[in-house]
């Protein structure tokens, strides 16, 4: 299930590989996401949900946020190294 602050891995584009969180839900296709781009390369930008693959881990994160209240969401989850090992997921 999508929701704000699931964290993903886009599958498709010139992010394919790279950790995303959905940030705002935009319809039952579309989503907003943000990597956020200092972190993972993924810039903010709505995206299809079929170019996303769901992963098991969710930030805490209010609709919207900005990409500093993202990136402090990740580090209190601890998933900073996941985020930013710059390795790219290949799906």
């Amino acid at each position: 299930m999508i929701e704000i602050g699931r964290v993903c891995v886009k599958n498709a584009g010139r992010d394919a590989g790279g950790y995303c969180v959905v940030v705002d839900i935009i319809d039952e296709n579309f989503v907003e996401i943000t990597g956020p781009k200092k972190i993972s390369g993924v810039r903010r930008k709505k995206c299809n949900i079929k170019h996303l693959v769901l992963t098991p881990h969710k930030i805490k994160i209010k609709k919207k946020a900005s990409d500093e209240e993202v990136e402090k969401a990740i580090e209190d989850a601890k998933l900073m190294e996941m985020f930013s090992s710059g390795v790219k997921i290949r799906i």
